[in-house]
């Protein structure tokens, strides 16, 4: 049963990288890049980088407009020079938002933290991470 749950588990989530991925936009250059941060139910802070223009457009209408949408995208087992207190990040080529996403991907900052070495098998299939309880607080200047 356990192998089963593991291949159903992968098999949503590719299906939700497929559903989210967009349309194939190019990610725009590094000195394109806008920062913004995420903050979830544990009151921890997250920054992710969104490099892609009409995301970064629907980042800064989600906060001016109060949105709940959830982010979601593929994470990176490295910490960022812009996020350097987590072991990982968002790859900005992968951040998309969603109204609903499914539970597999769902977890906290601290907790993705904390099984990092885990993530990409059972826990975050495929290293996609769409946190349920993560808002856009506001949009960072570096």
């Amino acid at each position: 049963m356990r192998r089963i749950t593991a291949k159903i588990s992968a098999l949503a989530a590719t299906t939700l990288l497929a559903l989210t991925a967009g349309s194939g936009a190019q990610a725009g250059a590094a000195a394109d890049a806008a920062y913004f941060n995420l903050r979830d139910i544990t009151g921890h802070n997250f920054v992710i980088e969104i490099t892609r223009p009409e995301l970064i457009k629907e980042a800064r209408d989600i906060i001016r407009n109060g949105d709940r949408k959830i982010v979601i995208g593929r994470i990176i087992k490295t910490s960022a020079s812009y996020n350097p207190q987590w072991d990982f990040h968002y790859n900005p080529d992968t951040v998309n938002f969603a109204d609903h996403t499914i539970e597999v991907c769902d977890a906290t900052i601290p907790y993705v933290e904390d099984h990092l070495d885990e993530a990409g098998g059972a826990f975050l299939p495929g290293l996609y991470w769409c946190p349920w309880t993560g808002r856009l607080t506001n949009e960072i200047t570096r």
